[in-house]
C-alpha cells in the first residue's frame, strides 16, 4: 500500500494550475487572496508586480445567513464560539477558494456560515450553496482535473467531495478530530486529509497533549470514498525520538517525485520530512525562534507556531511561514539550510507564484501579501489586501476581468 500511495501523491500547490481550462486566450491566471475577517477575496496578478486586479464579496448572502443563524440557538452558539476562539474575536467569512475550470466562478469555504458557495465572477451572486455537516467548514482542495472540490467539515470529522460546477455531493468520508488540510494525489485517485484535533483549549503543555483528540492522516479512495490508509504520526514521531512534539499535522506539501511529504505540526518552529514508501520520518528542520515571541504556548494562535508551507516547482526549495515568529524563509531541501529571515507580520500561508519563481505569503497581521524570490530567499514586493488574509490560491478569471458587475 505504501508503494502504491507513494506513486499517487502530489504537491498541493500544483493541482489548480493543472486543471484543464477553457480557451486559454479567454482566461488570465491570477492569485485569489481570501480576506477572512471582512469576507472578501482580492484578486491579484500571479506574477510580476502582483498588482491588484479586482475584489469580490464572498458573503453577498450575509443577511440571509445571519437570519438563519440567529433563529437557531445551536447554530448561534457555534457561530459565536467560532468568533471568540479560532476567529480571535472576528467572524470567519472565507477560509479557502478555487476557481472553476472555465474561470466563471470561485468556490469558497466559509467557516462561520458552515458552508461552501460558488460565486459567479461576472455578477457576484451565489450560484450554489452546500451546507457542510456540523457547524464549521475549513480547508479545501481541488482535484487535478479541476472538477471536484473537497472540504473539511471540522466539527463533524468529515470530508465532503463536491462537483465544483453544481455543488452536488459526490461522496464523503470520516477523519480524525477536526479535519484540516486536504491534498489530492496527482492522478486524483487518493485524497489525503490531516486532522489537527482541538486547538482552542489552554491545555497546551506537552503533558496534556493527549487531551487534543484523535489526530491522524486519513487517505481515502476518491472513487469509493473508502479509507485505504491511516497514518498516526504519533507513532512515527516517537520512533524518531520526538515524543514531546505534537502529532497534529498542519500544512503539508509533497515533492514532485511523490516520494516525500514535508509537514508542520502544532507548537513547532520548523517542519518534518516523511518518506512515503518506508512510512518513516527521516529528517527534521528546526527554524530560528524570534526572541520577541511569547514563550507561553497559550498565546500562539490556534496552536500554530508555524503555519504555511510551499515548495518550488523543481522541488529544490521549501518556503516556510513562521507565523508566531513573524518571518518567512526559503529553505534548501537538500541541506535544510534556511535563507534570510524575511520579516512578516503573522504570515499565515505560503503558496507559489504562477511562474514558479516566487513564494507568496499572506501577512495576516499587516493585511498584505509578500512575494519572496525562491532563488535568493529575498523579498521582492508586498501588496496591500483586505482584513486578515489567510489562504492564497492560484486560479483563473476571464481576460480583462476587474470585478463583478454588481460588486
Amino acid at each position: 500500500m505504501a508503494a502504491a500511495l507513494a506513486m499517487a501523491v502530489a504537491g498541493s500547490g500544483t493541482a489548480a494550475a493543472a486543471a484543464p481550462q477553457a480557451d486559454a486566450a479567454d482566461l488570465q491566471e491570477v492569485l485569489f487572496v481570501g480576506n477572512n475577517w471582512d469576507g472578501t477575496a482580492d484578486v491579484i496578478k500571479s506574477t510580476g508586480d502582483f498588482a491588484k486586479i479586482g475584489r469580490i464579496n464572498v458573503i453577498p448572502d450575509k443577511n440571509e445567513r445571519l437570519r438563519e443563524i440567529y433563529l437557531n440557538p445551536i447554530r448561534l452558539a457555534y457561530f459565536l464560539g467560532i468568533r471568540e476562539t479560532v476567529g480571535e474575536g472576528h467572524d470567519q467569512f472565507v477560509d479557502d477558494m478555487y476557481t472553476t475550470p472555465d474561470g466563471t466562478a470561485v468556490v469558497v469555504s466559509r467557516p462561520s456560515f458552515a458552508d461552501v458557495v460558488s460565486i459567479d465572477l461576472a455578477t457576484g451572486r451565489v450560484k450554489w450553496r452546500f451546507p457542510v455537516s456540523g457547524y464549521r467548514s475549513d480547508h479545501m482542495a481541488v482535484s487535478p482535473d479541476g472538477r471536484r472540490v473537497a472540504v473539511s467539515a471540522s466539527t463533524s470529522n468529515t470530508v465532503h467531495v463536491l462537483d465544483i460546477e453544481t455543488g452536488r455531493e459526490l461522496g464523503s468520508f470520516k477523519t480524525g478530530d477536526k479535519p484540516h488540510e486536504n491534498i489530492f494525489s496527482r492522478d486524483g485517485r487518493y485524497l489525503w486529509n490531516m486532522s489537527i484535533g482541538e486547538v482552542n483549549t489552554d491545555l497546551d503543555d506537552p503533558i496534556w497533549d493527549w487531551t487534543k483528540g484523535d489526530r491522524r492522516i486519513t487517505v481515502a479512495d476518491t472513487s469509493t470514498f473508502q479509507v485505504v490508509k491511516v497514518i498516526d504520526m504519533r507513532q512515527r514521531l516517537d520512533a524518531f525520538g520526538h515524543r514531546n512534539v505534537s502529532d497534529a499535522v498542519r500544512p503539508a506539501v509533497f515533492t514532485p517525485d511523490e516520494s516525500k511529504l514535508y509537514f508542520q505540526v502544532s507548537f513547532f518552529n520548523g517542519f518534518y520530512e516523511y518518506d512515503v514508501a518506508t512510512d518513516k520520518i527521516t529528517r527534521v528542520k528546526t527554524l530560528p525562534e524570534n526572541p520577541q515571541t511569547s514563550k507561553d504556548r497559550r498565546d500562539w494562535v490556534n496552536d500554530s507556531r508555524h503555519h504555511g508551507l510551499a515548495m518550488s516547482p523543481d522541488g529544490t526549495k521549501l518556503c516556510v511561514a513562521g507565523t508566531m515568529d513573524d518571518y518567512a524563509t526559503v529553505v534548501d531541501r537538500a541541506t535544510l539550510q534556511e535563507g534570510p529571515l524575511v520579516t512578516a507580520s503573522k504570515p499565515y500561508w505560503a503558496t507559489v507564484s504562477g511562474d514558479g519563481t516566487a513564494c507568496i505569503v499572506s501577512e495576516s497581521g499587516s493585511d498584505q501579501v509578500t512575494a519572496i524570490d525562491f532563488a535568493t530567499g529575498r523579498k521582492l514586493v508586498s501588496v496591500p489586501v483586505g482584513d486578515h488574509p489567510q489562504r492564497v490560491r492560484l486560479g483563473h478569471v476571464p481576460a480583462g476581468w476587474t470585478g463583478p458587475s454588481g460588486g
